[in-house]
């Protein structure tokens, strides 16, 4: 018995740490944030604007977004908060989608942006994808266990 109590009692600490590890390794090693005052001096006014918001009907307690996204001419910033997770992607994609479900009917026809490295903030330069009148609204996928963080329409 006292056997069966010790494996259960590591076990269950072994599972413990590894989903402590899994949260937290992506806070850990994040890279500075962008300062967003300085990158949108250079720039002229948004574009486009859209809202990520914790009520997608995807999103969970472990999964959502917070926050404004604005697009400009060939630039991407965001500021607000993002679920901590490992491999974020953004996607500019062809419809407004709220879920896992309604992402995955559109990933092959979306334009992934790049990767995620911040919570609060980040910057995307460069993006010639913005001026494609086919994609109005954008998306954050965890790409490495296939979950939906958030969305926003921005056209």
């Amino acid at each position: 018995m006292r056997k069966l109590l010790l494996t259960l009692s590591h076990t269950a600490a072994l599972c413990i740490g590894f989903a402590l590890g899994v949260y937290l390794l992506p806070i850990i090693i994040q890279p500075p944030a962008p300062d967003i005052a300085a990158v949108e001096s250079k720039l002229s006014e948004p574009v486009f604007t859209a809202y990520f918001n914790r009520n997608r009907k995807g999103s969970d307690a472990l999964h959502w977004g917070d926050g404004e996204i604005r697009f400009f001419q060939d630039t991407i910033v965001f500021e607000g908060a993002l679920a901590p997770g490992p491999d974020y992607r953004l996607y500019l994609v062809p419809l407004f989608v709220e879920d896992e479900a309604g992402f995955l009917a559109v990933k092959d026809q979306s334009h992934e942006v790049g990767s995620i490295k911040n919570f609060d903030r980040f910057v995307f330069d460069g993006v010639s994808a913005l001026a494609n009148p086919a994609y109005t609204s954008v998306v954050v996928w965890c790409e490495t266990f296939g979950e939906f963080i958030t969305s926003g329409q921005y056209r």
